[in-house]
């Protein structure tokens, strides 16, 4: 459970750490000049829809270091939560491997590695949270 417990925490780091992607990526893709062309209501909804999952990214990783214990604990909410994030990141890291074609906006050497870096981060989520829901209270 210990070392389950490290690696929540370090997930609940990376989270936090990736909010920055988030942002980088709204500049890369010009949201502002491209969203502009859309009406007001569709522009506002998107922009809504980029905050809350901002916001819950942030949440995964403030719970995840606060009560890294408890979601490595076993206990059915606990493997309830982790299982959510679990699928969360798996079904991001398939849309990244399956739906998106970043390859026009990877432009220079640290977009390219940004983007492959969050595809090993996304991973690290995915099997963390998993191990989590398959391996409770070790």
């Amino acid at each position: 459970m210990r070392m389950l417990q490290i690696m929540l925490v370090i997930a609940g780091v990376l989270h936090l750490a990736i909010t920055s992607a988030g942002i980088t990526m709204t500049r890369v893709l010009d949201w502002r000049g491209n969203l502009a062309h859309l009406n007001a209501l569709t522009r506002h909804v998107i922009w809504t829809h980029g905050l809350f999952v901002l916001m819950t990214i942030i949440a995964f990783g403030v719970v995840s270091i606060i009560f890294s214990a408890p979601l490595a604990s076993g206990a059915p909410l606990a493997r309830a939560i982790c299982a959510f994030i679990a699928i969360f990141w798996g079904s991001r890291l398939m849309i990244q491997f399956f739906l998106f074609d970043a390859r026009p906006f990877l432009t220079n050497s640290a977009l390219k590695l940004g983007y492959h870096g969050l595809t090993v981060v996304f991973t690290y989520f995915t099997i963390t949270y998993g191990l989590a829901v398959l391996l409770p209270g070790r």
